[in-house]
């Protein structure tokens, strides 16, 4: 089957009437895209972020009447709302497959690789991890969790009990178990991470991965934290966090834009010889040892 894209611009203002408008008028599906490369960062608690300059893209079958489409919701929104109004051919595809092929192996510093479990690992004998895109945020693709990832690379902790708070897909525990750690415990305030991590973690054989909310987490000191949230939760929870580490141990923070982390330095200096660690693009990782 054929589709036919139409696209439309709109300020966040308008996003929600122009959508309703395109669902009566016959879309199957309708979408919302940055149209500015604006990033949204960190958005209030509850709130849903738009872009200040939207694509809108109506999904519709490919024998639809355009012309007619156009009409009817020219009387419904009138002209100024119908700006940038583009047409664009979809050619039918295996989405499904075309989605998987997005997704390859990736390395992370000299010897750990996220692998998606549909393809074959480029280096047999490397810490290889199984990761899908799934349920929860965090497949290594992003510049936060791929500092984090590296880091660990460089620092393989041993022996040693590792903390991965807002664990997500349960990544960063994962690789911490991979590459020697002997008790990991990720923490995470939404049941679907938790879920996410545990199946991850069978996947990839990883026995030493105990999960937990953040009500419910022992209050056991640990040899390594790592926290790839983001900067206001880093500033809200900068003691628990601290008391989580014992002295000499290490902490890894990330999620940062890089105007934020002078602040977060800062605030975790009390407790820890903290650096920048890593950037990429405009993120930040920092780095450091409990005094």
């Amino acid at each position: 089957m054929a589709w036919l894209q139409i696209r439309v611009q709109s300020d966040p203002e308008h996003v929600e009437t122009i959508s309703e408008a395109m669902m009566e008028v016959g879309a199957s599906a309708v979408t919302v895209q940055d149209a500015a490369d604006q990033p949204l960062y960190e958005p209030p608690p509850g709130a849903t972020p738009l872009w200040q300059h939207n694509t809108l893209i109506a999904l519709f079958d490919a024998d639809t009447d355009v012309n007619a489409i156009q009409q009817q919701l020219q009387t419904m929104l009138g002209s100024q709302l119908m700006q940038g109004w583009h047409v664009d051919p979809l050619e039918d595809k295996d989405w499904t497959r075309e989605w998987m092929a997005d997704y390859k192996p990736m390395r992370f510093g000299q010897r750990l690789w996220i692998v998606p479990s549909w393809t074959t690992p480029p280096d047999p004998g490397a810490v290889n991890i199984l990761l899908d895109p799934g349920l929860a945020f965090g497949t290594g693709t992003h510049p936060t969790t791929a500092m984090c990832l590296t880091w660990l690379d460089a620092h393989p902790p041993q022996q040693q009990t590792v903390l991965d708070y807002g664990c997500g897909s349960g990544i960063l525990a994962i690789a911490a178990a991979k590459l020697g750690a002997s008790a990991v415990l990720g923490v995470d305030n939404d049941p679907q991470a938790l879920q996410a991590t545990r199946d991850n973690a069978v996947r990839n054989a990883v026995a030493q991965l105990n999960v937990y909310t953040p009500d419910t987490l022992p209050t056991q000191q640990v040899d390594v934290l790592l926290a790839n949230i983001l900067a206001g939760p880093l500033h809200e929870l900068a003691d628990r966090l601290a008391a989580l580490v014992r002295p000499g141990g290490s902490l890894v923070l990330s999620g940062i834009v890089s105007n934020q982390a002078e602040a977060l330095l800062q605030c975790y200096r009390q407790a820890f010889e903290l650096d920048v660690a890593a950037t990429q693009d405009e993120w930040v990782c920092l780095a450091g040892r409990r005094y």
